[in-house]
């Protein structure tokens, strides 16, 4: 429900944290502005991080793209292409950043936990313990025809393996004990005596039996991060995450019913309701005045959503090449058809496109909108548009009554997307009292105010 009563704030004290999303496989960056830099180059990536760090952010997300989008078998082009490698270009990162966390998306679909659970711990240690793990996983069998000798995984198998995934790398994360490196010239070996316990695992997706070879870093393990929406998702992220990154940022009702969705799981898991961090992913426009972020917000989308990409976003909803089609004339006449989705398809086709179809022609009628202006208002909506002042106070109310923890940004513009943000809206935030003035840790669990990792608990208490 909405709380309008401004003594009823639950978390008076409550502070924001703030991560940026580098995307992956995406039409949202736009790439075609003549201030749009490299997407690929290590100075953007770097740009974008130490602008993060200035603007004391909690965590750099890197997104993954394993394959380019395609439709039917054709490649989108219109998209920015994948990302590098994120644990490398995080690695990389680490060398030029000092506080800032450094988080990999990396799927439990198409790893092994041994290979995986080593690199993030790797990171984790170049970092000092600055590492976390957004987990997910995927049910396209485009991908993963490259992995696992076909690859495809039912949807609840997909949690099934996530979680055997990350019980296994938990296992080989505290299999160093603490202080398990003398770490001084006069010992007689380089490390304690039964310090490193070999892990042996039997399951259904993996067979593990090695000591593994590296000790642990100052936070313990990589934070854990977390995606799903399905049910399976929210209860994944209730036994096992440390941050949700969700895609309910947009209306204050939708995010704190998710957020008070979540924290009955907490419950139910037996963990305090506190334990989890949310962090839905949003855009940020800024403007002058109310007027000019809303013409700020209209030219920004007709730059992410060309007369092709509305062509290729309605052609998925009606199920047909409409690449041949004129955007900025009516809405298809054709009905839609109605396809099972068999993974084979590098975006998802809507699960009732006949509905969708029915509420976008009545919609386009009523506004006179053309298939192009249709997929902009009705397609997915994207973030917050206002002031510095207007935007603080929003985000003030937001946190302070529970529907967030914060947000993960990701800029329309790379690499300098977040300098209104950094130069305008964190000031703001801070005049509010509800955003940090200084890091006060090191590690990435410590910005965020964490708890000891799960496995380092006597309890989940």
């Amino acid at each position: 429900m909405t709380r309008t009563d401004p003594l009823d704030v639950p978390r008076p004290d409550a502070r924001l944290h703030f991560g940026v999303f580098f995307q992956g496989v995406n039409h949202w960056t736009v790439w075609s502005d003549p201030a749009s830099g490299s997407q690929t180059d290590p100075a953007s990536f770097r740009r974008v991080a130490q602008t993060a760090e200035r603007g004391l952010f909690d965590a750099f997300f890197l997104g993954e793209g394993l394959r380019l989008r395609e439709v039917d078998g054709r490649i989108h082009e219109l998209d920015i292409a994948g990302r590098p490698d994120a644990v490398t270009q995080l690695a990389a990162l680490a060398a030029v950043t000092d506080r800032i966390g450094l988080v990999s998306t990396s799927n439990t679909t198409f790893n092994e936990p041994t290979d995986l659970a080593r690199r993030l711990s790797g990171l984790d240690l170049l970092s000092g313990g600055r590492a976390g793990w957004n987990v997910v996983t995927t049910d396209n069998a485009w991908t993963g025809a490259n992995f696992r000798r076909g690859g495809y995984l039912d949807h609840a198998d997909r949690y099934r393996r996530a979680e055997e995934f990350l019980t296994v790398a938990r296992a080989l994360w505290d299999s160093w004990k603490d202080g398990a490196v003398f770490g001084s010239p006069g010992a007689q070996t380089w490390s304690a005596p039964d310090a490193v316990r070999r892990v042996t695992h039997r399951g259904d997706q993996f067979d593990v039996d090695l000591a593994p070879t590296l000790p642990r870093s100052a936070q313990g393990h990589p934070v854990i991060f977390q995606a799903g929406d399905s049910a399976e998702g929210r209860d994944f992220a209730a036994r096992n995450a440390d941050v949700v990154f969700s895609a309910h940022g947009s209306d204050f009702d939708d995010a704190l019913a998710f957020a008070e969705d979540l924290r009955r799981r907490l419950t139910a898991a037996g963990r305090p309701e506190d334990d989890l961090r949310i962090l839905p992913g949003t855009e940020i426009i800024i403007g002058a005045t109310e007027e000019e972020a809303l013409e700020k917000k209209q030219a920004i989308r007709l730059q992410q959503v060309t007369p092709a990409t509305a062509l290729g976003v309605a052609g998925l909803l009606w199920g047909i090449d409409l690449s041949d089609r004129d955007a900025d004339a009516p809405l298809p006449a054709e009905d839609p058809v109605v396809a099972e989705n068999d993974g084979s398809f590098g975006a998802r086709r809507v699960a009732d496109p006949r509905a969708v179809v029915a509420t976008w022609r009545a919609r386009a009628e009523a506004n006179r909108w053309s298939l192009r202006e249709t997929v902009i208002a009705l397609g997915p909506q994207r973030g917050h548009v206002g002031t510095p002042d207007s935007l603080a106070d929003r985000f003030a109310h937001w946190v302070r009554h529970g529907a967030v923890d914060g947000f993960n940004i990701t800029p329309y513009l790379i690499p300098d997307g977040l300098d209104d943000i950094v130069d305008l809206l964190v000031p703001a935030l801070q005049e509010r009292g509800v955003y940090p003035t200084e890091y006060t840790g090191t590690t990435l669990r410590e910005h965020l105010g964490l708890r000891a990792p799960l496995t380092h608990r006597s309890t989940h208490a």
